[in-house]
Formats: structure tokens, sequence, C-alpha cells
């Protein structure tokens, strides 16, 4: 499943302005060309997407140095830099199960340093995630003094925890290390987090009154987002409401990769997008608040096998960033990295947007949907419609730049026997 991209400069004189017109194709013989009608509208333009709305998420675990002593982030790390800058990267966050209840060690000033170094010399500000769970509000307290004090201007806010809802309810931990997110896992209650959360928050605000922070930072769960911002949204210095979102779920759950890559591409994974931006963002931005995805990929765990490391997901990738663009976000951060949490350990991660090599990156298929969208994002969001009769599989976005051509994206997610080419 390799997609083919094209790109055209198109001068229709029906959309009255110059336009470039970049398409994403599944694969597969194209049996049927089907013509296709687009209607943009430039008169009604929506906000313009943040310069740092695609970002990065990696384990906190990364930031200490390696067993031969190198650190990952490190200003000197030129091949990074590089790919950072190609693909657009300009917000990283930092957390992942290791920054909070599987925390075995923890980053030290030195470590510190070199993490802001890197972020400096790539041009991104930083999320980063503080320990909660079994965390000491003192050294929090320290640790934010800290960043705030050293790096202020790199530092886009602190979060609290890391996706609190999924902390266990006993002492020892009984549920399987792959099965600790979703519904029927998740029992720890609201009000014992913000009870939590309010003392953490006030001994970091004692010590740093500038300090910018955010959260719920949980999976898929806009009643915690929506009493979040109850309790603490106009108050407590916070300045950005954080959600996590894997809208396959757990990868080692998929049935085949069949399936796993059509759910990705189907109209299920949208159908989850619209439940969570449902449950909590009209109350945030109806409360002026700004809201971000900090932590996502497709599938939990690591991601599937034969599906999250195909070209399927630069597809799933690019659509996934337009979706939430179109719908206000100030951005979305790919959990990524060699290894990532699942559970309490790390494994390789399938859903990585790069992995190391031995003189730098080997590009991995979600890079694409990346690059992708920092080619055709630079403006404000202009209303392009498609016909009534258009499937589900093809998605349509359009921008206005700041020197009056519009960029469109066009996404063709349909495969198989179900392939068709549209003629625009």
């Amino acid at each position: 499943m390799i997609p083919r991209f094209f790109r055209c400069l198109d001068a229709s004189r029906t959309v009255g302005l110059p336009v470039l017109l970049t398409a994403f194709l599944a694969s597969g013989a194209f049996a049927a060309q089907a013509p296709l009608a687009l209607t943009l509208d430039t008169a009604h333009l929506g906000s313009a997407i943040p310069d740092d709305f695609s970002g990065l998420s990696f384990e906190v675990a990364l930031v200490m140095p390696a067993t031969n002593g190198v650190r990952y982030f490190r200003p000197d790390n030129l091949p990074l830099l590089r790919l950072f800058q190609t693909l657009g990267i300009r917000n990283l966050r930092i957390g992942g199960n290791t920054s909070d209840r599987d925390a075995r060690q923890l980053p030290g000033e030195a470590d510190l340093d070199s993490l802001f170094a890197f972020a400096e010399a790539a041009h991104t500000k930083v999320i980063y995630c503080l320990r909660l769970r079994n965390g000491d509000p003192q050294e929090n307290a320290h640790v934010a003094h800290y960043l705030i004090s050293h790096y202020g201007s790199l530092v886009d806010c602190l979060s609290i925890g890391q996706e609190p809802s999924a902390y266990p309810v006993e002492k020892v931990d009984k549920r399987p290390a792959g099965e600790r997110m979703g519904t029927a896992a998740e029992k720890f209650r609201y009000e014992t987090y913000r009870d939590e959360w309010r003392r953490f928050a006030d001994a970091i605000i004692a010590g740093e009154p500038g300090v910018r922070l955010c959260g719920p930072s949980v999976h898929n769960n806009g009643t915690w987002a929506r009493r979040f911002m109850e309790d603490f949204g106009h108050s407590n210095h916070v300045v950005l409401v954080t959600e996590h979102l894997y809208p396959g779920g757990a990868g080692g759950k998929v049935p085949s990769p069949e399936i796993g890559r059509d759910r990705m591409l189907a109209n299920d994974f949208v159908r989850a997008y619209q439940k969570l931006y449902d449950s909590f963002v009209p109350v945030a931005l109806s409360n002026g608040l700004p809201y971000r995805l900090e932590e996502v990929n497709n599938y939990f765990n690591g991601g599937a096998a034969d599906v999250s490391n195909t070209y399927a997901s630069a597809l799933w990738g690019l659509d996934f960033m337009w979706w939430w663009a179109a719908h206000h976000a100030a951005g979305v951060n790919f959990h990524t990295g060699d290894r990532v949490a699942a559970g309490p350990n790390l494994r390789p991660s399938r859903y990585t947007a790069f992995f190391s090599a031995t003189n730098g990156y080997e590009i991995r298929p979600l890079s694409y949907g990346l690059k992708a969208f920092s080619l055709g994002s630079a403006g404000r969001m202009a209303a392009l419609s498609l016909p009534s009769e258009a499937p589900a599989t093809l998605s349509a976005y359009a921008v206005l730049g700041d020197d009056g051509s519009a960029l469109i994206t066009l996404i063709n997610k349909a495969h198989g026997t179900e392939a068709v080419s549209y003629a625009v």
C-alpha cells in the first residue's frame, strides 16, 4: 500500500487565483476515473494554521544519555536538526509513561540543558511533563523554576502527569501491561487527580509565578478535559488544554494487518475524532482556551505490525493533521522515537516517524505525511467543498496564502478494488 504523491500547478479560471494542487493517493490499479468539481470559497476565511502546529512527542527516557554516554537531544545532532527543519517540526513534547507513573529515572540539569540547547537550535517550543504519580511537589517546583528561569522563552507549557485517568487504583497494578487505557481499564477518580494536581500546581506556582501550565493530558477523555477546565481553566496559570488520541486502540488487538489498514483509512477513525472533539472542544473554545493533541498516533503500545509502519500511515497522518487543523486545534504531536512505552516497558516503535541509523535517521512512512502537511498548510483556512456524492474516503482542504494563492490538498484513501482516480 504505497501512496503516489504528485503536485501540479493549476491556473484554473474557475477559481480565479493561482492554485497549488497537491494530491495524495492510495495504491492500486485505478480502473475508473471520475470527474471531481471543487468549490473554493476565499471570501470567508478561517484562522491561520499556527506556525508550530506540527509537532513530535518523545519519551522523557530519551532525554538522558544512552549507554554510550551520548544524548539524543543535543545541539550538535545535525542530522536530527535538519530532519526537524525538513519536516516542519516546531513543537517538541517530552513526556510519555517514562515521565510519570513508570518513571525509573528522570533527567538532571545537564540533560535539560542539552534538551533545550537542541530546542533552541531547532527553533521549537517545548511542552515538558512533570511527574505526578509518586512524585514530589517540591522537586517539581525546583525543575519548573530551573526551566523557566533558564529557558522561559522556549517553554510552551509544563504539564503535570501523564494520562492520569489510566493510573492504577490498587497499590499493585494487576492490569495487563498492554491494556491500561480505555473505559473498561480506567478506574482512577478525577477528584483524586484534581486534588493532587492542585497541590503540585500550588508548589510550582509559589516557586515560579510566571509558569505556564497545561493539562489534563488524558487519552481520549473529554469528560476529564471539561472538568479540568471547570476547575482550573480560569486560574492556576493554565494556558492550554491537552489531550492524547490513539484512535485505533491497542496495536496488539488488531485482528489482521488488512483490517488495521482499512480502519486507519476508513471513516471509523474520523468518527473517533469527531466524538472527542464534541466532548470538550466547544467548551474550550467558548472559554478562550486553545487546545492541543500533545501525544497522538494511530494505535497505542507502539503501533500495529504491518499497519503503523506502512505507507497507509502517511495518508492517515496527513488527513489526521488536516482534520484537526480544520477544527481549530493549536497543533498535534505525533509520539515517536526508536523505543516507546507500552505499559511499564519500552519496546521498538512501529508508528515512529523515523529511526536512528548509523549516520543519521531512517525515514519511516509517517514522515511523508508530516512533510506533505508542511508543503500545503501555510495560510488561513479556506472553505473547500466536495460534491455531495463524493465518498468518505476523499478529503479536501485548502488555505489561502499571504500572497493570495490557494493551496489545496486532496487525500484519496480509497484502495484495492474500491480504488478510483479523479480528474479535478
